[in-house]
């Protein structure tokens, strides 16, 4: 007889664990990660310790550098933080209410190229036009379309009950190859000496610097924070928002409209993830170009999953998601290790750490299936 039939897996929410726990169960999914990702290491013959340690020192700098005043890491940082910051806050809000926008890539993308055809086609790159006007059309711009990409998700959803997550994440797809139809074709610089990209756009367009690199756009995420904090935990719309995301059918006997209340959270959702495009767009990269407004949507979406949607732990994973991202850079660096491997020994963290999660939140057993 073969046990394996009569026996099958089951997963099941934990219901309440103690705080302890989880901050241990969290531990542990760390110190796993970081074994699993040095036995990567060493199958590549590099010294696990050693590369942890260029690691941090490539993140966060030395403790010598502090004291002379060098702050550029923690502003490599902060730069990156800017964006995984703003798109984590868009998911967040969506996933409140158990919408599940896997599209805030695509969100992102449209924000950043409507923005940059403000900057560079409609007003024409003029040089005298005021700085906030520039600015404020630019955001305007930019939340509108990325609003306008997240309401076809939930349009699809209402309309034709197409599952959100697969037409969400193909909408990505749509958005990314769009932008590059624009920046390799019509909108290429003819300056840019055949490389693919727009024009820098004007310089009345860009945000302004707090220090280094960083730019006001870490101002808006903060201003979006307490926004988004204000409406899911202090408003008769954010209690709405968490009832309909812990039971649609209580949710329908209440009252509470349902597609109103989708179709208003994804232009939430889909216009900061917009807002996030054009912050990077106009306080950093300038222009729109291969690489350079690709590669947040999707750790955003870890974040939020790791802050259990709580907005304030998603600011603070924000920043450590972004010195994983500089510290593995600069592997290639100073340890000489490839580009493919800084990539695998990032996702294999994030990935242990992951599933430490879903641990804490559930637990497989093994039941008759008589049961």
């Amino acid at each position: 007889m073969n046990p394996f039939n009569e026996f099958s897996l089951r997963i099941e929410p934990r219901g309440f664990v103690q705080t302890k726990n989880q901050i241990l169960e969290r531990i542990l999914s760390i110190v796993v990660a970081l074994i699993a990702g040095g036995v990567i290491l060493a199958l590549v013959g590099a010294n696990p310790l050693t590369t942890y340690q260029a690691m941090v020192r490539g993140a966060f700098g030395t403790i010598n550098l502090w004291m002379h005043g060098n702050f550029y890491h923690i502003g490599e940082i902060l730069v990156k933080t800017i964006p995984i910051m703003i798109t984590s806050l868009a998911v967040l809000v969506a996933f409140r209410m158990l919408f599940w926008n896997i599209g805030a890539n695509g969100q992102f993308v449209f924000g950043a190229l409507t923005a940059t055809y403000v900057a560079l086609f409609l007003f024409n790159g003029n040089a005298v036009m005021p700085a906030l006007v520039y600015l404020t059309s630019m955001l305007t711009a930019g939340f509108v379309a990325g609003a306008l990409w997240g309401l076809i998700p939930a349009l699809l959803k209402i309309f034709f009950n197409i599952n959100e997550i697969i037409s969400s994440l193909l909408l990505n797809y749509v958005a990314i190859l769009f932008a590059e139809h624009l920046y390799y074709g019509p909108w290429r610089d003819p300056e840019g000496m055949g490389f693919p990209g727009t024009a820098n756009i004007p310089e009345a367009a860009r945000l302004p610097k707090l220090f280094g690199r960083v730019h006001y756009g870490l101002i808006i995420g903060f201003m979006i924070a307490i926004l988004i904090w204000i409406i899911v935990e202090k408003t008769k719309w954010g209690y709405e928002i968490k009832v309909i995301g812990q039971s649609a059918k209580a949710a329908r006997y209440a009252g509470m409209n349902l597609t109103k209340n989708i179709l208003l959270i994804m232009v939430i959702s889909g216009g900061i993830a917009g807002i996030a495009g054009t912050t990077e767009i106009a306080g950093l990269v300038y222009r729109l170009q291969q690489g350079g407004i690709t590669e947040y949507g999707n750790t955003a979406i870890i974040v939020a999953w790791l802050s259990n949607l709580n907005v304030w732990i998603s600011i603070g994973l924000s920043f450590l998601m972004a010195a994983l991202m500089v510290g593995g850079n600069q592997l290639q660096i100073t340890m000489q290790i490839p580009a493919a491997i800084a990539l695998v020994l990032q996702g294999l963290i994030l990935f242990v750490i992951l599933m430490g999660e879903f641990f804490i939140r559930y637990r497989i057993r093994l039941v008759k299936k008589e049961e």
